[in-house]
């Protein structure tokens, strides 16, 4: 890991062996050390002091990953009640909301992507779920932001390719506009699940079906039985109409995806909630890959110690929104429960770094600290720990459930009705249109394959080069070698 400020020199310079000391099942110890870490997190914030910008983190940390760490503070706070960092927070994300509430603020809007714009409103979403303290009323409040950004979302749905999808990047001048990736719809997703939870509105049920509905009939989401699990990949070119993916398997993506449908479970019933059961378990199943020996690991950079500095916080959102789905689907506890706590204990040991001792690592599984420090490492070792204090808290509000955030149907459309949203809940029809969808692109597949297998000579059968086609990366394949029923809590019986 390269070193990345004077600060970084500093604390190899200075390094003393000590270590954040962890009991995974004592409350007052759990306490304790996310306090420690969360505090080591903030060292490296300074938008709440003279001349510092709310909101901001410095080089080479971007805009969304900000975003993404206020939002593991108001979990800080959600789990352990101390509310140091309150007005810290409430101050960084109404500075960035942007003239029209929307976490669009004219600083980022020219690089500014839809998983960005996405993390920003998962933190309001948040925010509005656990009764995080509400704004002055003349300011926006929680649970309209978070509409806001969905009904801005909602707006860029494409189905100009791929039958759909929102694609990574808002305008035609940054690369990547043209890939749809998981995201970014995963994010949106989770955010219309979530508010369908809160708001009881069937809308965003309806839309948050939708899109999962496509990530699944593009492949980005790839169910399959048995131990391997629901695999989420990275993205697809809409210039080919999304017909091949980008295998990548991130942590982050398998989490976003986890949380949308443990709150799509708890919302539906009948055959519908066994579909969601289904999937869930699934996903679960399926982030085994993510763990060696039951502790988590981001396995497509981690091993060979070139994740980038957006890879290195990936494994904070997987342990978030593990540990949220246990409280809207009780079900997945026991499923990731024995994992996240072993996870827990070894991201406490590796954050035994730096001057103070206990500046956190990123690899879990090795013994001590690793050298390597950063926001991503401190806020991935605070949501895995603070996150064993789930069953200790009360599940998401709602305006049903003492929610008291005040939302906007109309925020993030300019005051009109979003034409991106139905008129009315989406009906079979559009379920079955979606279901061709996923059946004309598995022919597709299956035409492929049967092809290649020709031209082949017979070599390789229609299964393998199925297969080829729908696999992840050599290092994924090689972690999911050491996997088996007796490690992974989640996979399949």
């Amino acid at each position: 890991m390269r070193v990345q400020s004077a600060l970084g020199v500093a604390l190899l310079a200075a390094h003393t062996v000590s270590a954040i000391t962890l009991d995974t099942t004592d409350a007052n110890s759990i306490r304790s050390a996310a306090s420690t870490i969360a505090h080591g997190m903030m060292s490296y914030y300074s938008g709440n002091v003279t001349g510092g910008t709310p909101g901001l983190l410095p080089g080479p940390y971007y805009w969304w990953e900000a975003g993404a760490m206020f939002g593991s503070l108001i979990d800080y706070w959600y789990y352990t009640g101390d509310s140091t960092y309150n007005d810290v927070v409430s101050q960084a994300l109404l500075f960035q909301t942007g003239p029209d509430a929307d976490f669009m603020p004219p600083n980022q809007t020219k690089s500014e992507g839809n998983d960005d714009q996405g993390f920003w409103g998962l933190a309001a979403m948040s925010a509005a779920e656990v009764g995080f303290p509400n704004p002055p009323e003349e300011d926006p409040q929680w649970l309209a932001l978070a509409q806001a950004v969905f009904n801005s979302q909602a707006l860029r749905w494409d189905n100009s390719t791929c039958a759909g999808g929102l694609k990574w990047q808002i305008f035609t001048f940054n690369t990547g506009y043209n890939y749809k990736n998981s995201i970014s719809n995963g994010c949106f997703f989770n955010l219309g699940a979530r508010l369908g939870y809160y708001t009881k509105n069937e809308t965003y049920l309806d839309w948050a079906e939708r899109s999962y509905d496509w990530c699944e009939a593009v492949g980005l989401v790839t169910p399959n039985s048995g131990e391997a699990g629901y695999q989420v990949f990275d993205g697809t070119d809409d210039n080919q109409n999304c017909s091949s993916l980008n295998h990548m398997q991130w942590s982050y993506n398998a989490g976003v995806f986890l949380l949308g449908a443990a709150t799509m479970w708890n919302q539906t019933t009948g055959d519908r909630q066994a579909r969601w059961e289904t999937r869930v378990r699934g996903i679960i199943a399926g982030a085994g890959v993510f763990f060696q020996n039951q502790v988590m690991y981001e396995v497509a950079c981690e091993p060979s110690a070139n994740c980038n500095t957006d890879q290195l916080s990936f494994k904070a959102y997987l342990s978030r929104w593990m540990a949220a789905s246990s409280k809207v689907a009780p079900f997945v506890r026991d499923l990731v429960a024995p994992a996240l706590q072993k996870s827990a204990a070894g991201a406490a040991q590796a954050c035994s770094g730096g001057s103070d001792g206990v500046t956190c690592g990123t690899r879990w599984y090795q013994a001590g600290w690793d050298g390597s420090y950063g926001v991503g490492q401190q806020m991935s070792a605070l949501e895995v720990v603070q996150g064993l204090l789930i069953d200790s808290v009360a599940g998401p509000l709602s305006n049903e459930t003492g929610g008291t955030s005040k939302g906007n149907p109309a925020a993030g459309t300019g005051g009109d009705r979003n034409p991106g949203v139905p008129a009315s809940r989406i009906s079979t029809g559009d379920r079955a249109g979606a279901g061709i969808l996923t059946a004309v692109i598995l022919v597709g597949l299956l035409g492929g394959a049967w092809y290649v297998g020709i031209l082949l000579g017979g070599l390789l059968t229609v299964g393998s080069v199925l297969v080829t086609q729908i696999s992840c990366l050599s290092s994924c394949l090689l972690a999911r070698m050491v996997f088996r029923k007796e490690s992974w809590p989640g996979a399949y019986t």
